[in-house]
């Protein structure tokens, strides 16, 4: 007799019962894609405050869905395989690893981003200093500022991604402004590897990508737009640095992720210090530097900047209505 004839259908189930993995890896399991998803809910729920959210995309990217998709897929079957597989990542989610691990996939901006271990995952707040840094290349484009085949040959515009990690803001500008010349650098050759491959998998071309701690070793990594030349002052300079304090009590809920790319000394704040502090060797006269930061860091972010001689500083919100990035323009 076969797993599917003695499987009881989910509308049998006793009332207070909800279906289980099954050990067969063949035919349907018992239930429905609706019963799978309160089942996976209610596993999560004690250990994550977005159960339903997590248990939908993960289902969603087993069944090859949309997630917004599903509900039109409540009452179907389901393969006991895919059960397994299921359970797998519920397992998986249950001891904290984050969603986008286990799907290796992010959505930022509007881009699908593969992400691993590497680097960190992408977060809607970084949004916020994408939305800054296109709307100063559309004004510097207005005014005339480095347009692509200028008098002097200057080029197109010249923006440097610092730490660029899965490559989510270097490929987010590039998407919106096919314009400007882009490079991202990383210290970490791993992290180099999961932006290239973003950039393939988004069709982003011109955005070069560069072995380099900071400013450290600049000189070594390709030039924008890859043609060879000595690297270029850099109309734009945008960073989302580590910036979490040693010993943070939130970097337990972190574990998973790169602490590389979390942490920058006892107040969090070294990365931020070296990136300010070399920045204007690097900029164009009216060049900006932008930086995200933690929710608290505005203030000290600001002051620095400042200490530089960085004029028109300014903080903008995230989507909470925390200060999340702070920039300025050099003289």
């Amino acid at each position: 007799m076969s797993a599917d004839e003695t499987a009881t259908p989910a509308a049998q189930l006793p009332s207070d019962a909800t279906p289980r993995p099954v050990p067969t890896v063949e035919g349907l399991a018992p239930g429905t894609v609706r019963d799978w998803l309160n089942w996976a809910e209610s596993e999560l729920v004690s250990t994550s405050d977005s159960a339903r959210a997590d248990a939908e995309v993960l289902l969603a990217r087993l069944i090859g869905s949309e997630r917004s998709q599903l509900r039109l897929r409540h009452e179907d079957a389901i393969e006991a395989a895919t059960v397994l597989r299921y359970a797998s990542t519920i397992e998986r989610r249950k001891l904290g690893e984050p969603v986008a691990y286990i799907t290796t996939r992010q959505g930022f901006w509007t881009l699908e981003l593969a992400v691993d271990t590497a680097v960190l995952i992408p977060r809607p707040d970084t949004e916020t200093l994408v939305e800054w840094a296109i709307s100063l290349l559309a004004e510097q484009a207005a005014v005339g500022r480095a347009m692509p085949a200028d008098p002097d040959g200057r080029g197109p515009p010249y923006v440097l991604d610092l730490g660029t990690g899965s490559g989510a803001i270097a490929l987010a500008i590039a998407s919106e402004r096919p314009d400007v010349s882009v490079l991202a650098t990383d210290v970490s050759e791993a992290a180099l590897d999961v932006a290239r491959e973003n950039a393939r998998l988004n069709g982003i071309g011109d955005v070069e990508f560069g072995c380099s701690s900071w400013f450290e070793g600049l000189s070594q990594t390709p030039s924008p737009g890859g043609r060879g030349e000595t690297i270029a002052l850099f109309d734009l300079i945008v960073s989302n640095p580590p910036y979490i304090a040693e010993g943070d009590a939130h970097l337990a809920s972190l574990r998973y992720e790169p602490r590389l790319a979390l942490t920058s000394g006892a107040d969090g704040l070294d990365a931020i210090r070296e990136i300010v502090r070399d920045a204007p060797a690097h900029l164009k006269a009216d060049g900006w530097l932008l930086l995200e930061h933690g929710y608290d860091q505005g203030p000290a972010v600001r002051a620095l900047l400042q200490a530089a001689g960085f004029l028109n500083i300014e903080s903008r919100n995230d989507f909470g209505g925390n200060e999340r990035c702070s920039g300025g323009r050099k003289p």
